[in-house]
């Protein structure tokens, strides 16, 4: 980008609500990890390979070797109190964050025990930041309907505490949205919000395939122009798309910043929100997302106050809550 992001763009007021945990552990917080496993020798240089990949099959692999460094409760604490404080740093008040608990489920992993450390490290944030944070617990598509029924079986154990969405993620082709009809009516019939990455890797049959689902966002929905019936159904409904303009850039799911679809969704009405997916892995920030729409996208400063209140008015935030959010928004934007 040509430039340090602008005043505007810092105060402006924003939730996030497409942003993977373990996707935004930095170098230097992964590095932290291992040097308290004693490996007191690990440098930076050791640990920046972890996030080099070309292609959306490479960023899996870098997810997947990632997530092996975090072993322990504290680990998850460490990376969620972390996290916070960037997000505060970004002008961000409230954030959808996503825990990849098929992963631990996969891993054999004490996840009841990795719970109380998300909730100790969201705590702390949530007191040091002033943040306000809620979980979506994320099965990973391509395990199955089988392993997906799991991780809601952990979402529906820790609903009443701050666990507010059940979604899939991984591989769209070979985890298609018809297998997981079954556990998204059981996540519904539990008082869950329902999320789904759709449209990312696989085409508009996808995101119908999502919307079937009964998913309320969509995340990422890159191929939706190629259907003009769908596009007209997500602009009816305004389903709110959760765009990730690096993220798709840095695993080769979109070919080049200049056929990104943001604009078009935005000028023929769609409901979007930007995010960063996983900030550390695609190295950006939300702020950064903003300054990149409006410099290479033309978004002015008041189309980007309307995506800041839309990513409010997408939440999951309790009715009451969300208000209470749109108020302290609206009241900033009068006064800026």
């Amino acid at each position: 980008m040509s430039s340090e992001p602008s005043p505007f763009l810092h105060s402006l007021l924003k939730a996030e609500l497409h942003l993977h945990l373990e996707g935004s552990i930095e170098p230097a917080t992964l590095l932290e990890l291992r040097h308290r496993r004693g490996e007191e020798t690990a440098t930076l240089a050791e640990v920046e390979p972890l996030y080099q990949f070309t292609d959306f099959a490479g960023f899996l692999l870098a997810f997947k070797d990632i997530t092996a460094h975090l072993l322990t409760p504290d680990d998850y604490e460490l990376i969620t109190y972390r996290l916070m404080e960037r997000l505060k740093s970004q002008n961000v008040l409230h954030a959808e964050v996503t825990v990849s608990a098929g992963v631990c489920l996969w891993r054999k992993q004490d996840f009841a025990a990795i719970f109380e450390g998300l909730e100790r490290g969201r705590q702390r944030g949530e007191r040091d930041f002033g943040i306000s944070l809620l979980w979506i617990f994320d099965a990973i598509r391509q395990f199955g309907a089988e392993k997906a029924q799991r991780v809601l079986d952990l979402a529906i154990q820790f609903r009443d505490r701050n666990v507010v969405a059940f979604g899939i993620g991984g591989d769209e082709i070979k985890g298609p949205p018809e297998l997981f009809a079954a556990v998204f009516a059981r996540a519904a019939d539990h008082g869950l919000h329902l999320t789904a990455h759709a449209g990312e890797t696989a085409g508009p049959e996808s995101i119908w395939g999502a919307l079937n689902l009964k998913a309320e966002r969509i995340g990422h929905g890159l191929t939706a122009e190629q259907d003009p019936e769908l596009m007209d159904e997500l602009a009816r409904r305004q389903i709110p798309i959760e765009i990730c303009v690096t993220s798709n850039l840095r695993t080769a799911c979109c070919s080049q910043l200049a056929v990104h679809p943001v604009r078009r969704y935005f000028d023929q009405g769609l409901m979007l929100t930007l995010n960063t997916d996983d900030p550390a892995m695609f190295r950006t920030s939300i702020v950064e997302e903003y300054q990149l729409v409006q410099e290479h996208f033309s978004f002015s400063n008041d189309h980007l106050r309307e995506l800041a209140r839309n990513s409010f008015e997408a939440s999951f935030l309790p009715t009451e809550k969300k208000v209470e959010f749109l108020n302290i928004f609206d009241g900033a934007t009068v006064r800026g």
